[in-house]
Formats: C-alpha cells, sequence, structure tokens
C-alpha cells in the first residue's frame, strides 16, 4: 500500500486545475487526519454510461482520481447503471431521451475498458449502483424522497431555469439528484470528484450522509472542459469532442483544430506540465504548443511511437499541405451536371466542404479553395469544374474530399 504523504505535498497537485472544493477547510481537516492515521480516504466518482465513448471532458475527473489514487487514497468508481435510465439533467434545458437496460449494459462494458486507460483499476473499488437501486421496494423509494423536499430540486439552476421557462419537468429526472446523492451514503464517500455543475448533488449527499451517522463528503470540482469548438462544453451530441479510444491521427487533427485561447486549460486539465513550463509553451508560438500537447495526449492514450507517427503525418498531410491518405468519398449526382461540369461554389455547397453558397462564394472570393491533384485554386464562384470520379476538392487545408459521379 503506497504511504500517504504530508499534507503539504498533497494540496498542490489536488488543487491543481480545481475550481471549487466544499468546503476547503474541511478537506485539508480530512487530508490531515488520512495522513496521521494513514487511513486513505475513500473519493468517489460515478459515470453514467449512456454513450459508447469516453471523451477528454470525461477525463478531467478521472485524472484527478488517478492523483488521489497515487497518493494512497481509495478510489471508488460508481458505474451509474440505474442513474443512466433517469439521465443526468445537470445543464439541460430539456429532458434526455430514456435508454434501456440493454443499452445501459452495452455501454458499461465498453465504458470500464477504456477507464482502464486513465487509472489503475486493479487499485479501485468499481460498483455499480443498481446494485441497492435494483433491490429497493417501493416502500424504501419513498423512505428516500421523503428525506428532500420539493424546494431543495426546484432551486437547482436547470430546474428553476426549466420551470421559469415553461419547459417540462418529469417526475422521474428529480429523482436522479436524490440518486446521486445516496450513492455517496452506499460508499461511503469522503470526497467526490466531478464538475462545477454538480454542486447541487453534491450538497445533497452531505446531508443525507449527516442524516446517515455518516462524515459528509468534500465536493472537489473541476471546470468544464470546452470542445474542439472552443465555446461549449465537450459532447458526443455537439460533435465537438476528442474521444480517448480515437485513431493517434484523428486525435491529433482535432487538438490542432482548438483555438488558442483554449490551450491553457487544456495543459492544465489534462497533462502534468508543470505551470512554468505551460507558461514557457504558450508564449511560443501556438502551433509548437498544440503540437506538443497532441504529442502528450496521445502518448497517454497510445502510445509515444503513435504519436510521433500521427504528428509526422499531420505536419505531412496538413501542415505542410500534402494529399491526405485517407480521404471522404462524396457523391455528385451525374444528373445535376451539365456538360460534366458544375458551378464552382454550387459543387463545394453539394459535396458538404461548405455548408451553403454564401460559404463557399466567400472561400472562393478569399483563394481557399482547390480543384485536383496539383490543388488548382478555383477562380471564380461560377467557374465550371470539370466533375470527374475520383475529382479532388479543398477547402483550406482541413476539408477535403473526393468526387464519385453517381
Amino acid at each position: 500500500m503506497t504511504r500517504i504523504p504530508p499534507v503539504e505535498e498533497q494540496l498542490p497537485l489536488l488543487k491543481r486545475g480545481v475550481e471549487k472544493i466544499v468546503p476547503e477547510d474541511e478537506f485539508v481537516a480530512r487530508l490531515e487526519a488520512s495522513y496521521r492515521t494513514q487511513t486513505p480516504l475513500r473519493v468517489k466518482y460515478g459515470i453514467d454510461p449512456t454513450g459508447v465513448d469516453l471523451h477528454l471532458g470525461h477525463t478531467v475527473p478521472m485524472r484527478k482520481l488517478r492523483q488521489f489514487q497515487q497518493l494512497g487514497h481509495q478510489p471508488v468508481i460508481i458505474i451509474g447503471n440505474y442513474t443512466a435510465l433517469v439521465g443526468d439533467p445537470s445543464g439541460r434545458d430539456q429532458t434526455r431521451p430514456r435508454m434501456t437496460i440493454e443499452q445501459v449494459e452495452a455501454n458499461a462494458r465498453d465504458y470500464l475498458r477504456q477507464i482502464g486507460k486513465v487509472i489503475d483499476l486493479e487499485r479501485v473499488e468499481v460498483v455499480r449502483n443498481g446494485d441497492w437501486f435494483g433491490g429497493m421496494t417501493f416502500a424504501d423509494v419513498l423512505e428516500l424522497c421523503s428525506k428532500v423536499t420539493v424546494a431543495q430540486l426546484l432551486a437547482r439552476d436547470d430546474f428553476a431555469n426549466r420551470l421559469k421557462n415553461e419547459v417540462p419537468i418529469y417526475l422521474h429526472e428529480c429523482l436522479y439528484p436524490v440518486m446521486q446523492a445516496w450513492d455517496s451514503v452506499q460508499v461511503r464517500a469522503d470526497v467526490e470528484l466531478g464538475g462545477t455543475e454538480q454542486l447541487y448533488s453534491f450538497m445533497l449527499a452531505r446531508d443525507l450522509q449527516r442524516d446517515a451517522g455518516q462524515q459528509p463528503q468534500i465536493a472537489v470540482m473541476m471546470p468544464i472542459l470546452v470542445g474542439i469548438d472552443g465555446h461549449r462544453r465537450m459532447g458526443k451530441s455537439l460533435g465537438n469532442y476528442i474521444g480517448i479510444a480515437e485513431p493517434p491521427f484523428e486525435m491529433v487533427k482535432k487538438i490542432m483544430q482548438l483555438p488558442d485561447a483554449c490551450m491553457r486549460s487544456y495543459y492544465e486539465l489534462l497533462t502534468d506540465v508543470p505551470p512554468s513550463e505551460i507558461d514557457r509553451l504558450l508564449a511560443g508560438h501556438p502551433k509548437l504548443a498544440k503540437l506538443q500537447l497532441a504529442r502528450l495526449i496521445v502518448t497517454e492514450y497510445h502510445s509515444a511511437g503513435e504519436a510521433e507517427e500521427a504528428i509526422t503525418r499531420w505536419e505531412r498531410e496538413i501542415g505542410a499541405g500534402e494529399t491526405p491518405q485517407e480521404i471522404p468519398e462524396r457523391s455528385v449526382p451525374a444528373a445535376q451536371l451539365h456538360d460534366g461540369t458544375m458551378p464552382a461554389a454550387q459543387l463545394l455547397k453539394i459535396t458538404g466542404l461548405c455548408h451553403s453558397t454564401s460559404e463557399a462564394r466567400r472561400a472562393i472570393a478569399q483563394g481557399g479553395a482547390y480543384f485536383g491533384e496539383d490543388k488548382t485554386r478555383i477562380q471564380a464562384h461560377d467557374q465550371a469544374i470539370p466533375v470527374t470520379d475520383g475529382l479532388l476538392l479543398w477547402v483550406g487545408k482541413k476539408r477535403f474530399c473526393r468526387v464519385r459521379v453517381t
């Protein structure tokens, strides 16, 4: 068993990339007691298997859990196979789609495999909250619900906003924070990890633990990782995510698309680079900082060799503008061609390289649209482009396709 180090050695690591600790004085006191008695804290992290792929946003609290593990504490991962049937309403302005038990179970198996890329599962306590919720009678559910008032539930920002905007709030959604809080009682959590939007559930857990005669847990909350669009939280449904099981080249491509303003948070939340080194990297050229970030992240989930190979390929195909090895195909109906040609702006729109003809016109006017293996620049929006099977089209360096005439 790893010996728990003094508090002054733990705090700098545990507070890195953390937005809020509630209450912080209790956290320090709990760490001091843990060090003094060499008794590991039980650190809870719950995850609902509502999808197949874990992305970098999921790894932010997982990396923090790994830090607790490395310091000698006991990670407790709750696979929310029953909370997933409800769907976390946090940060949602509408009801989540319901999932079946079969979907949840299939996802849970894949989740654990991917979680193993971040945390040493041999030293983790893994439980499913169906172990206790599945055996509850209706009387047990009534007893649990009697511990929470409707006023408490409506104090949540997401529920309050939906009520104000007359968006329906279904009764099963109200059970989610109660279930999440009850998980903490069941595993006797000392600390719970998650995002800042989970504060309500974390505080409700403290109330339920006190009621059960337990020491209330401390909430350690990380900021929300924004996606590659630089604005919204990372999520598969938004198409702005980087999956940890994605091929190395795909991960590198997405990281290189990040807005410069995101770089510091990505370094702080997703790497172990010291703050002074982050400052040095960000003071230099953004491209070099992103390449180093890509190298570190891909190495963590694949290998150093695969990371270097992916970066070399990105430099060759996208950074230097050479023809990519993998090019998506797009269909163009032969019936829409006129003498085997199509106006340039229409062609870029129909192949999906531009969302609209006006966007295509702008790309062409700015000199950023090309066709053919030699990347001939398109000169005008109404230029007649000869369309044949295998024609290569480009918009900028990152959007390209081959045409298939159908």
